[in-house]
């Protein structure tokens, strides 16, 4: 058969391809949780652009844009307004209808925020171009939705009710998580007045089998449209859609190819293939989604593929199925272990991780309970002792240990509750009312703190969620500091030219050889260069005579409490300055940012008495003073980032 047959054939296939009765719904996750699941949110809005308008011809039912970590992140590393790229992309996709995911009450943070802050935040999401509301709740306790529902329906936007899917079995059932409690969530969120349901398998838990039952009920039990969301981490969720689909699932999610697979989604090319000519075909033009494929793979990705994790053969991460834990998540510990010099411990946090999980109520495993589980069981590896389990409890686990997050699935340990709320400063009496009631309105001391730095109110309302991060990025907005280079963007052509040196230096030629070299001295080094995971060994000659080897401070030692002298606390002075203070050292026990120092310099303070803030994770470890005394001196502030064993403070 000659080409010109080949593609005739296609064309009248094409043409006479029936629409379906009952075609499936999809919607792209690429520009949202695509991203967020491979290179850790760090897609940019430049690089949406080129695609926008061909994604807007596809017949997408939505096209999720923003919410989860895009905002967070593109105002702490990117340099980006997020509320910019909402109106941008808006420009460009005019007949696809935007979707975002909300925290609910933790609106796109990592707490409950107050009333007035949650209504502002929904109004203006909507303004500014959103409409449809994913909202899920990380305790699916639907006391949290109340008050951004209504706001969403206030807006005339669409509210799609999720419920996060967990299990405490290898499959559905169990005395939790069982077809009943999901059939029972589902007539809480129709009750509440959803447009529609999402089943929100964020870790890739859902076996097929069970979609088909679980969907099927759904069905039966409720009017609305159901919507899976299943990531792909352990393998099963192209196998999850199709027995979704037999059982009647409205809308599936999915992501184009290159953003597709290991803890993204399924692709949405295979599934337009698998349904062509049936009664549930998406109707989709397959060669318009390889046009938007070839402009990702070759003028898009090659920015972001130093982010992507290529440690590993396998796309399938099977371990996902003993410890849930969504994989967003798990790169973040595995990270976090690599900063502390104790990745050799990561088998230790997987064995901890579920036990940490059933002590906090058994809790799904999705923002922001994944990263409060996982940075606690992170410090309980590190931290406890045969004779003390939870020696560093976080702020965020107090909060949850509180009931600020809302109401477990089960108790919680009422051991570790009561360890966790001991000195609590709201009270050591969990609350059972609706988390917000106990919050204090906080968008006008917000407005306040941030002063004229904020020039309209989605500033403040960044400024409201984020307010260290948050002022920050206000900076570099409006020139008042420079923004480092490190959030600044590459272009293509920085990347090809950086591949190029690469390439020449793997091959030897990455300088000509030259007759003449002068003579190797005495003073001649040699020095090993990786790049790449490979191995070069580089002689170095310093001309001027050798190299002059200086007495350098010790690595500060692991121990977060060492009473000695410190000389790295006071910064660099001429040398008649004042010899700096000696007394006890407060060592940051884990790399992060500075969030507030509760004392200053000169302040008499208490043992175990909070001295600093420090994030970790996203998630808040208040650090106690190891012994009474004054502050002598405290050689960071707010927004520093701080490395493992950098000393807070000195206490004398």
């Amino acid at each position: 058969m000659s080409d010109n047959t080949v593609q005739m054939t296609q064309m009248n296939y094409d043409s006479d391809r029936p629409a379906a009765e009952n075609p499936v719904k999809i919607m792209d996750l690429t520009l949202r949780d695509g991203h967020q699941s491979l290179f850790a949110t760090r897609g940019r809005t430049e690089d949406m652009i080129p695609v926008a308008e061909l994604m807007d011809e596809v017949g997408f039912w939505a096209i999720e844009t923003w919410g989860g970590a895009t905002f967070d992140t593109m105002h702490r590393f990117l340099n980006e307004d997020p509320w910019e790229r909402l109106r941008t992309l808006k420009r460009y996709i005019k007949k696809t209808p935007f979707s975002m995911l909300l925290r609910a009450q933790n609106l796109v943070g990592y707490r409950n925020y107050a009333d007035d802050l949650a209504e502002a935040f929904v109004e203006r999401s909507a303004e500014n171009g959103m409409d449809i509301f994913r909202t899920f709740d990380a305790l699916n306790d639907y006391r949290n939705f109340e008050t951004v529902v209504k706001q969403i329906k206030a807006c005339g936007k669409h509210f799609q009710g999720c419920i996060c899917y967990t299990m405490t079995e290898p499959r559905l059932g169990g005395d939790v998580y069982n077809l009943e409690y999901y059939l029972a969530k589902a007539r809480d969120l129709e009750a509440m007045g959803a447009d529609s349901i999402c089943i929100k398998d964020m870790a890739g838990l859902l076996a097929p089998y069970d979609a088909y039952e679980l969907v099927k009920a759904l069905k039966t039990n409720v009017t609305l449209p159901i919507h899976l969301h299943s990531h792909f981490t352990s393998g099963m969720s192209p196998m999850t859609h199709l027995k979704a689909i037999e059982a009647g699932v409205d809308i599936i999610d999915t992501c184009m190819t290159p953003y597709a697979y290991r803890t993204s989604h399924a692709a949405v090319e295979p599934l337009v293939m698998t349904l062509l000519g049936t009664n549930r075909d998406t109707g989709f033009d397959i060669k318009k989604l390889a046009t938007i494929n070839e402009i990702f793979e070759k003028e898009v990705l090659p920015k972001y593929k130093h982010l992507l994790d290529d440690s590993k053969v396998s796309i399938i991460d099977i371990n996902v199925l003993l410890h849930q834990t969504p994989g967003g998540m798990l790169s973040n510990l595995v990270n976090q272990l690599r900063e502390m010099d104790a990745l050799d411990k990561i088998g230790e946090v997987y064995r901890e991780l579920p036990r940490v999980r059933r002590d906090l109520g058994q809790i799904p495993l999705v923002t922001p309970t994944s990263q409060i589980v996982g940075v606690q069981t992170v410090n309980n590896v590190l931290h406890d002792t045969p004779e003390e389990r939870y020696k560093m409890i976080t702020g965020q686990v107090k909060d949850l240990c509180y009931g600020l997050y809302g109401k477990t699935a089960v108790p919680i340990n009422p051991e570790v509750q009561k360890k966790a709320l001991k000195g609590y400063p709201r009270g050591e009496e969990p609350i059972t009312c609706r988390p917000a009631e106990v919050l204090e309105p906080e968008l006008e001391k917000a407005r306040e703190a941030v002063g004229e730095l904020a020039k309209d109110i989605d500033d403040v309302i960044l400024y409201a969620q984020f307010p260290v991060t948050g002022k920050k990025f206000l900076e570099w907005k409006y020139g008042i500091t420079p923004a480092p280079k490190e959030v600044q963007p590459v272009t293509i052509e920085e990347v090809r030219k950086k591949d190029e040196i690469i390439k020449k230096a793997k091959a030897g030629q990455l300088v000509e050889k030259k007759s003449n070299a002068p003579a190797k001295t005495d003073a001649l080094r040699s020095f090993n260069v990786f790049i790449d995971q490979e191995y070069f060994r580089v002689d170095v000659d310093p001309v001027g005579g050798p190299m002059v080897a200086r007495a350098s401070a010790a690595p500060a030692p692991p121990q977060p409490v060492v009473p000695a002298a410190a000389p790295a606390v006071v910064r660099a002075e001429p040398a008649a300055a004042v010899p700096p203070p000696s007394g006890s050292l407060l060592l940051a026990p884990m790399p992060g940012m500075i969030v507030k120092y509760e004392k200053k310099v000169g302040d008499k303070v208490e043992q175990g008495e909070t001295v600093v803030v420090l994030e970790a994770m996203k998630m808040e470890n208040a650090l106690p003073a190891p012994t009474s005394g004054t502050i002598k001196a405290i050689d960071f502030a707010s927004g520093d980032s701080i490395t493992k064993g950098a000393v807070l403070c000195v206490i004398g």
